[in-house]
């Protein structure tokens, strides 16, 4: 008998049904499970069950707001994102130490494609520091909140924790003044390599809050709000930034960014994205994640 996430959901779900942890140890007995090994099981799902929901109270005394509960459609309630500008862009935005290209702007998704937010130098420089460090990316575990391997991510990566470094603090620096977000409510940047046929197939950057792993993500600075994608190479074939919804690629061309917002955990802010398979060279980008609130 193997104890599994799918067992401990089981676990909770019956007993926030009402039944009674002895008639479910009974179950698990009839089963055929020892009885020791039983009670463990039942033990150790109630008490994950227990730390999520004080996880949720921490996380709802931080940001009330977070809380709310959804509209009676079942959409969430729109979170705070973002905003560099309005729907009319300027051509040149000054980012900090820079001058950033706005090249196209979409209100729905909201999406922003900036040109050189990234020097040549500063996009080399960022895979030389990364290069020897790479290992399989992982994703969001939805039981756990923490990370694992997914057969639709084939990557390698690397993640630096904030101001690493002198040009990553720079780096951030000029993100946050470009986006108008405060640097601690962004996570650390995470160096990616796809390699050729690596992709990361269509997914959403924002938690579930419904899965058992969002409290503990949630707990570290609140739902994702923003993705900044920075390419640092151009691949010779494929790799671009897909958006499924709109039916919208972003070509990955060195030095460039891709910005999306969305201001609820819900399909319906179409940011449904993937990066797409590289069909010849590789690829290396630095992402960028946002917070609601001050990331830990």
């Amino acid at each position: 008998m193997e104890e599994t996430p799918e067992l401990h959901r089981w676990v909770i779900a019956q007993t926030e049904a009402g039944h009674a942890p002895d008639a479910l140890l009974t179950q698990l007995i009839e089963r055929g499970w020892p009885e020791d090994r039983a009670v463990a099981v039942l033990t150790r799902a109630l008490e994950t069950r227990l730390a999520q929901l004080r996880a949720k109270d921490q996380l709802r005394a931080k940001d009330p707001a977070l809380s709310e509960r959804p509209a009676g459609d079942g959409t969430p309630p729109a979170l705070q994102v973002p905003q560099p500008f309005g729907l009319t862009a300027p051509p040149v935005v000054r980012a900090l130490d820079r001058e950033v290209k706005v090249l196209f702007t979409l209100p729905h998704p909201r999406v922003i494609l900036f040109g050189g937010l990234l020097s040549n130098t500063e996009c080399d420089e960022l895979v030389t520091l990364s290069r020897s460090r790479m290992s399989a990316s992982q994703v969001v575990d939805n039981d756990t909140g923490g990370e694992t391997a997914h057969e639709g991510r084939t990557s390698s990566g690397f993640g630096f924790a904030r101001a690493a470094t002198p040009l990553i603090d720079r780096i951030e620096r000029r993100i946050a003044a470009l986006l108008k977000w405060p640097r601690d409510q962004g996570e650390g940047l995470q160096i990616l390599r796809y390699r050729v046929g690596q992709e990361y197939r269509p997914h959403y950057d924002y938690m579930d809050p419904t899965l058992p792993g969002a409290p503990a993500f949630l707990a570290r600075g609140g739902q994702r709000v923003g993705s900044l994608v920075m390419y640092l190479n151009t691949p010779l074939e494929g790799g671009a930034t897909n958006f499924p919804d709109v039916g919208l690629e972003v070509a990955a061309n060195k030095g460039n960014a891709v910005f999306f917002s969305y201001d609820r955990p819900h399909p319906g802010t179409k940011s449904l994205h993937g990066g797409m398979p590289v069909l010849k060279g590789e690829k290396w980008v630095a992402t960028k994640w946002l917070r609601i609130a001050p990331h830990t």
